[in-house]
């Protein structure tokens, strides 16, 4: 399959192009200045996809110290992938899976050993793209969203 995307950093002048397409994938919606703090702190995992010079998909990550799991004992970073959307008309073309796998080389630079998301359980697509890549349902959060729905913590090694 063509590839008709490409990949790039974030730039503050994405700002209000990825806030269009959280609000419209998204119910949960962040301030401007939150976008911009991970933009700042970790732009190696900040990153956009455009397409005929559009942005049509984004993610946004940060890197935390947490204690590990799978048995890798102690602190370790762990990358957390804060959010990640992709509009209708990116959709079906590996934009949400170049975009993980971007990210997820971003938080090996910044020394991660883990990555880590949530997912609501009824996002099947989703669920389906992150096993694909790798990731594992670690637990399940109840009432983890605003709407009360639960979501998968899925989790893999980096």
């Amino acid at each position: 399959m063509q590839q008709t995307f490409n990949l790039r950093k974030f730039t503050p002048d994405d700002l209000q192009a990825v806030m269009q397409i959280n609000r419209y994938c998204l119910p949960e919606n962040y301030m401007d200045f939150f976008f911009m703090d991970l933009h700042q702190r970790f732009p190696e995992t900040f990153i956009v996809a455009e397409e005929n010079g559009k942005i049509v998909g984004y993610i946004m990550c940060r890197v935390e110290v947490g204690l590990a799991s799978f048995g890798l004992g102690g602190l370790i970073r762990k990358g957390h992938v804060v959010s990640i959307a992709v509009l209708p008309q990116g959709r079906r073309k590996g934009v949400a899976q170049a975009l993980m796998n971007r990210a997820m080389e971003g938080m090996r630079d910044y020394k991660a050993k883990l990555c880590y998301l949530e997912v609501r359980v009824t996002n099947d697509p989703g669920v389906a793209l992150y096993k694909k890549l790798g990731f594992e349902v670690s637990k399940t959060i109840h009432g983890y969203y605003s709407d009360n729905e639960d979501a998968y913590v899925m989790t893999k090694k980096l």
